[in-house]
């Protein structure tokens, strides 16, 4: 790391409250040498990437770190907090911060420099020293890896007390250290000595474990724990060799390695890519967290499966969903799981393949679904060819719709060997008539079949065609076989029942419905409720010719959608003293998200003060969806926001219910926050912010 970190970019008196504050204080360093462009557009993305994932770490770390444009070069700033600042560890408050900016698309500098800290971060001898030195240059020297610990232990005077508490415990480290290397030992190296001492002598190899860590963001807990797995691993004389499958890809493990290993640990929170590999040996499978944690349990855990004989069989199911860290969760949580990880595989073809049929009518006319086939003719000059051309490839992409939901879903259960049977059972729904009820039967089918063949044990020498033959063979044919013959005609039934139903909505019922599915877009802006009502209504439209029901229904819950981030954004513009600096800028946000149709541009708001905006959205969001629905307004696009209201029927009156739903909201909002007894929690600024509050409390005036 040399030359990231300079004795400029180290403040060993951080005197920051909050982790924003913090990132602050060392950015500004950052933007003084020239490292960081534009300072608050900087800060934006670090607040986005905090958003995604808390970096506070156990052990009293902070790592907020973002990829920016903003930034020139690779670079590191670290701080030391005497009082701890809070990011969201488990153990409690941070007292070393680091922040690491990496320049846009620099995934592999940026990689380097969290994966070396974060190994480094594992060891104590290297923290301590960190909370001891009292140089800025020596600081940032033991962090390029210029100086090791010993000699920064050297520095500080004996009988130091670190931030830890403990005294001089660098200098300790560093005599143990010095012991080791003149051939006395701590009792921990004894320890390790004598396991290995013992294997060698009985002429018995060390037991030897494979292992797999991974996080969702493929940065610093995918390679801590490789560190903390490694570390355990050499105290308890047993070989680990890890695979990191980080973000900027990974290197395979030899397949001869993996074959001689006795034993594997998954520590993922991602799925493990090639699972299939470790099929057949004792496998521990857990979240990456654990590896980090409580690495030795893992490590006796897999030993003592070995002994036992325990094996795994196949290729064990590979999603979050199915791994053993997850085996508290209910079957209601894993469903709604499953479901989501279908749908967010099929949403992308809903919005292209929407978008445009919708671009096709809006060029060619309500007839260009009556067009003969591009292929046959095709006029350059003519906009009804263009038109039909958008439209034809549209209904194309809407003909993934269906196998793709089931396919992902039985991913979500089975991972790989899903995707066979769930994309052929997805495909005859379509066949048979079943449409979207089918394609979701089919996928929880799928997925069942996949893990019941799973758990048949099989000889270790028809384990390598499994997943490619045998799986795939059998959980077709029994999945074609349910729903041709079994349960097709009826799903087929029930999907009629419903597209009838939906073309008979009219007047009280329909005004209703659309309320509804207002506070479902609004309840958890994002989360499974908005998506089961975002994949209702997309399911209406995603044919050629939807019914005029179905395209109001869609019309309501964009429309509802749309309300939650820009009433959040009114909100913080007329009155701004009812939210914090961080709100406020969130706010200029929220205004560009809730116009693209992003209700997750509200969730910042809604987790800091949830009773109170949760709430207030849903109202607006049932007041638009109930006038939308009664001002007939239709909608053939699946997204778009403000920016497809060409495409809207009735676009005046539906803009009209937009605008109603963001005021209810905005007022209530307003209202409720105005009524609580004290100020937003700090932004940072310390005594500012007591004087602010002070003038709330005494209704006195203050900027907003």
């Amino acid at each position: 790391m040399s030359e990231m970190i300079t004795a400029d970019l180290v403040d060993l008196d951080l005197s920051a409250e909050t982790k924003e504050a913090a990132a602050r204080a060392l950015a500004e360093r950052m933007v003084t040498l020239g490292r960081v462009t534009d300072l608050e557009g900087f800060l934006a993305d670090v607040a986005a990437r905090e958003a995604q994932m808390p970096t506070g770490l156990d052990g009293g770390i902070g790592i907020p770190h973002c990829r920016s444009e903003h930034v020139t070069e690779p670079t590191l700033g670290f701080g030391r907090s005497a009082a701890g600042i809070d990011f969201g560890a488990p153990d409690g408050p941070a007292d070393l911060i680091f922040l690491i900016a990496a320049p846009a698309g620099a995934d592999d500098a940026h990689l380097t420099i969290l994966s070396s800290l974060a190994r480094q971060l594992m060891n104590a001898e290297f923290t301590s020293a960190l909370r001891a030195v009292d140089d800025a240059a020596a600081a940032a020297a033991l962090i390029r890896g210029d100086e090791s610990p010993a000699a920064a232990a050297s520095t500080v005077p004996e009988g130091t007390e670190s931030a830890d508490g403990s005294k001089n415990s660098v200098a300790v480290s560093a005599a143990a250290s010095a012991d080791t290397a003149t051939g006395t030992t701590s009792d921990t190296t004894d320890t390790t000595s004598d396991t290995t001492a013992d294997a060698g002598a009985s002429g018995e190899r060390p037991f030897r474990i494979v292992a797999v860590t991974s996080c969702p963001t493929g940065i610093a807990h995918t390679y801590m724990a490789a560190e903390s797995l490694e570390n355990a691993g050499r105290e308890a004389g047993v070989e680990v060799v890890v695979e990191t499958q980080g973000s900027a890809g990974f290197t395979r493990l030899d397949p001869a390695v993996i074959a001689a290993a006795d034993g594997v640990i998954f520590a993922h929170d991602v799925p493990v890519r090639d699972k299939d590999r470790f099929a057949g040996k004792p496998t521990v499978d857990v979240g990456v967290k654990a590896g980090i944690n409580k690495p030795a349990e893992l490590i006796t855990e897999v030993r003592g499966k070995a002994a036992r004989g325990e094996v795994s069989a196949g290729s064990a199911p590979g999603t979050p969903v199915e791994r053993s860290g997850d085996s508290a969760e209910g079957y209601g949580t894993k469903l709604r799981k499953w479901l989501m990880s279908g749908v967010s595989y099929m949403v992308p073809f809903v919005a292209a393949g929407g978008l445009l049929i919708a671009l096709g009518f809006a060029i060619g006319g309500y007839t260009v679904n009556k067009a003969p086939s591009v292929m046959d003719h095709f006029v350059w000059t003519q906009a009804d060819s263009w038109g039909a051309l958008l439209f034809q490839i549209g209904v194309v992409s809407f003909g993934f719709l269906v196998p793709v939901l089931a396919g992902y879903i039985a991913y979500g259960m089975a991972d790989r060997p899903g995707l066979v049977p769930g994309f052929v059972g997805g495909a005859i729904s379509l066949t048979i008539n079943a449409g979207f009820l089918g394609g979701l039967a089919a996928g929880l089918i799928a997925g069942g079949v996949v893990i019941g063949i799973q758990k048949v044990k099989i000889p270790a020498a028809l384990r390598g065609v499994m997943p490619v033959v045998v799986i795939p063979l059998i959980s077709a044919a029994i999945v074609g076989f349910l729903m041709f013959v079994v349960i097709g005609k009826p799903i087929a039934s029930a999907q009629k029942g419903m597209t009838d139903w939906l073309n008979g909505l009219t007047g009280t019922n329909a005004v209703l419905l659309g309320a509804l599915l207002g506070l479902m877009m609004c309840f958890d802006l994002g989360g499974p409720v908005n998506k089961v009502a975002y994949t209702f209504a997309t399911a209406g439209i995603a044919v050629a010719s939807p019914s005029d029901s179905a395209m109001k229904i869609m019309a309501a819950v964009m429309a509802a959608g749309m309300v939650p981030p820009l009433a959040m954004a009114l909100a913080t513009t007329v009155r701004g003293r009812l939210f914090t600096q961080t709100e406020r800028e969130n706010g200029k946000a929220a205004w560009v998200l809730g116009a693209s149709f992003i209700s997750e541009g509200a969730i910042p708001f809604a987790a800091a003060d949830p009773l109170r905006v949760i709430p207030s959205a849903m109202v607006g969001g049932a007041v638009t969806g109930s006038l939308s629905m009664a001002f007939g307004a239709t909608l053939r696009a699946p997204h778009g926001g403000i920016f497809v209201v060409p495409l809207i029927g009735n676009p005046f009156l539906y803009l009209i219910a937009i605008a109603a739903g963001v005021c209810v909201t905005t007022a209530l909002v307003v209202v409720l926050k105005g009524m609580r007894k004290q100020a937003p929690e700090g932004t940072g600024a310390g005594v500012a912010d007591t004087a602010i509050a002070a003038k709330v409390d005494s209704k006195e005036p203050v900027a907003a």
